[in-house]
């Protein structure tokens, strides 16, 4: 009865949120139906005693709970900023995340503190004094020409606009708008006249870890020559964001873009072979030294909250795997997700990094083992065995998502990641100990990088093989959204469906 009240109460807010996603649900009649199944519920627990009521009306509860909770966070900002929408303004702020470098300009996250309009713009606002006003984030694209940090204080004059969704290369809508808003991002700002004011106005400890991030990326790039560097980089710190346009579309045609993102599809699985790579010490070690690898990752990241979010989803796989207890992980991955989704009920149908961590989590740990056995006949040194297994599994499990989402279809990727993950961790390994010593001694780190180089050549050259083979990569941008569904729910029913039956058995 306990789980079946738990598994009510994560699925009644996860289905409550994922519908409010997609429709907009009259507040008053959320609120009259929350009250109605609170009240079915104490009747059903002082004076009925029906179970079946009970787990019934905790669903229907949570699920206008899970309404209501993305109302709240739906809320647009005030007319102070909407009705300056397409005019010129001049606001000061905080930057505050690291500054976004792309291939033609670079794009800063910016709190605005105050803001300064015209008498005739805004009848409300000072004409000379600054106005404070409530926490509104905008994006903002500027050149190269000012070197931004992370706590910068700025001033800045240009045009607000509302963002627009554009389409991508494979001919899909992408929704930029609600990509920012999960963000809380509404407005955005080109290449406006800014004026740094001050530095070092955020968090000391992000400063810190985005300080030591520069300084490991600086090494880095001296002891590696281009482009091996970059893909080093974004092994170990997910940054891609010096990739040329042609080297980002091989990675995507080859379905091994993962291994440079901040995702639970590459968190996960470098994890797992962390873990294996020890598995000749004892149990626990090895799971100690799976999780201290996730942990010097998001640190290495600068703690984001997409690293955070992988690695707690990359955590548990690794007590799951490692103890066989899969059903309690399952609990502890579910109450993960929702209470991510509670703090930010956008990250459920717009957060594709989030998305991606828990599918690939979930095949990991429910997939993985199972199709294991088919595999017999692959060695199990070095953990290739495994190796292969968790990547076909995560690849199952995550190409029907891609294909709806991203319209985009690499029938190489699966060789393609085969002959290539193998050697991701030995790659982050001594990319890790090259950053390292290279803050001692620079001559001693030397050795790590000339070795690290070969892998990435290595790597880099499957890449480019794969990706410049005739027909390696389809768009399909109109993949159903109802044939994913069906893909998924199959999934579902095959691993879970003895689970599920006994959810509702009496």
């Amino acid at each position: 009865m306990r789980d079946k009240v738990f598994y009510a109460i994560c699925f009644g807010f996860v289905f409550g949120i994922f519908l409010r996603s997609f429709l907009v649900i009259d507040l008053y009649l959320t609120i009259l139906f929350s009250f109605i199944f609170f009240v079915l519920l104490l009747f059903f627990i002082f004076i009925s005693r029906n179970k079946t009521g009970i787990i019934l009306s905790v669903f229907l509860l949570v699920f206008f709970l899970g309404i209501f909770r993305f109302y709240l966070a739906d809320k647009n900002t005030s007319d102070f900023f909407g009705l300056q929408e397409n005019k010129k303004v001049q606001l000061s702020g905080i930057v505050i995340d690291e500054p976004d470098m792309r291939e033609n300009n670079q794009k800063l996250t910016v709190q605005v503190k105050k803001a300064k309009f015209s008498e005739a713009e805004s009848p409300d606002a000072s004409t000379e004094a600054f106005r404070e006003k409530e926490k509104t984030k905008i994006l903002i694209s500027t050149s190269f020409d000012q070197d931004f940090k992370y706590g910068d204080e700025i001033n800045f004059l240009g045009k607000l606009e509302k963002p627009e969704n554009f389409i991508t290369d494979q001919g899909k809508e992408f929704d930029y708008i609600n990509y920012l808003k999960k963000d809380g991002i509404l407005y955005v700002m080109n290449y406006p006249k800014i004026e740094i004011i001050s530095s070092n106005n955020g968090l000391w400890i992000k400063s810190f870890l985005f300080s030591i991030k520069d300084k490991f990326l600086e090494k880095m790039n001296m002891l590696i020559p281009d482009p091996e560097n970059l893909l080093m980089n974004g092994l170990i710190l997910g940054e891609k964001s010096s990739f040329s346009q042609s080297l980002r579309q091989s990675f995507v045609n080859t379905g091994t873009i993962h291994i440079v993102a901040l995702s639970g599809y590459n968190v996960t699985i470098v994890a797992e072979w962390i873990m294996k790579l020890f598995s000749f010490l004892p149990k626990n070690f090895g799971i100690y030294m799976g999780i201290l690898s996730i942990i010097l990752f998001v640190l290495m990241t600068g703690g984001s909250s997409t690293a955070i979010r992988a690695g707690i989803m990359a955590t548990l796989m690794l007590f799951a795997r490692a103890t066989g207890r899969n059903y309690d992980v399952a609990r502890a991955l579910i109450l993960t997700a929702v209470i991510m989704i509670l703090f930010n009920p956008f990250i459920l149908v717009y957060d594709v990094s989030f998305q991606l961590s828990f599918i690939a989590t979930v095949a990991v740990i429910f997939l993985a083992p199972k199709i294991e056995k088919y595999f017999s006949w692959i060695t199990p040194k070095f953990a290739l065995r495994d190796i292969i297994s968790v990547t076909t599994a995560a690849y199952i499990f995550v190409m029907p998502f891609i294909l709806y989402k991203m319209g985009n279809l690499s029938i190489v990727s699966l060789p393609a990641n085969i002959l290539i993950l193998p050697f991701i961790p030995f790659t982050m390994l001594l990319g890790f100990l090259s950053g390292f010593l290279s803050f001692i001694w620079y001559l001693l780190a030397i050795p790590f990088g000339y070795v690290s180089y070969f892998f990435l050549h290595y790597e880099l050259a499957v890449v480019k093989f794969f990706s410049d083979l005739p027909f390696s990569a389809f768009a399909i941008p109109d993949f159903p959204f109802l044939i994913t569904i069906l893909i998924y729910l199959y999934f579902i029913y095959r691993l879970f469906w003895k689970d599920i039956k006994n959810f509702f058995a009496c």
